[in-house]
């Protein structure tokens, strides 16, 4: 983020030097390479100062912050799907009061589970399940045949 402040910020020395778009695109992406803003952002920027903008921070964006991937909704549906795995994404996003888009992303992403029908499972055992696999494939060893 700091790096594209200071790109802007070259943006506005460089209007503020009388030098063109073109002469600015140039100029900026000689001086910072692969880390150089797009032509289009260029050109915006340059736009932006012209009619008298003298901010180089970006306008806040419209819309509510996402704040439905915290800690606390994650582990309410880790501990909703623990309880109940036959559980529905629909009935999760009544229950956690999130949209089923979060829920979906928590379940897949941070929860690393995947989907099965309509209905969600862990992709790797839990501890239980391993000792308890174990142990079983223990006992068919030991089994007379």
């Amino acid at each position: 983020m700091l790096e594209r402040i200071k790109q802007r910020c070259c943006i506005k020395f460089c209007y503020k030097l009388g030098d063109t778009q073109v002469q600015t695109i140039q100029k900026i992406q000689q001086t910072f390479g692969d880390e150089a803003m797009g032509i289009t952002q260029i050109k915006e920027w340059y736009n932006r100062f012209k009619i008298r903008q003298t901010s180089v921070e970006s306008k806040p964006w419209s819309g509510r912050p996402s704040t439905s991937r915290n800690k606390e909704f994650v582990e309410n549906v880790r501990r909703i799907v623990e309880d109940d795995c036959r559980i529905t994404i629909n009935e999760i996003t009544e229950e956690v009061g999130i949209s089923s888009g979060s829920v979906h992303t928590i379940l897949t992403e941070d929860l690393v589970m995947r989907r099965v029908s309509v209905k969600f499972f862990p992709k790797l055992l839990a501890e239980q399940q391993k000792q308890l696999r174990l142990e079983i494939a223990q006992d068919l060893l030991i089994l007379p045949t």
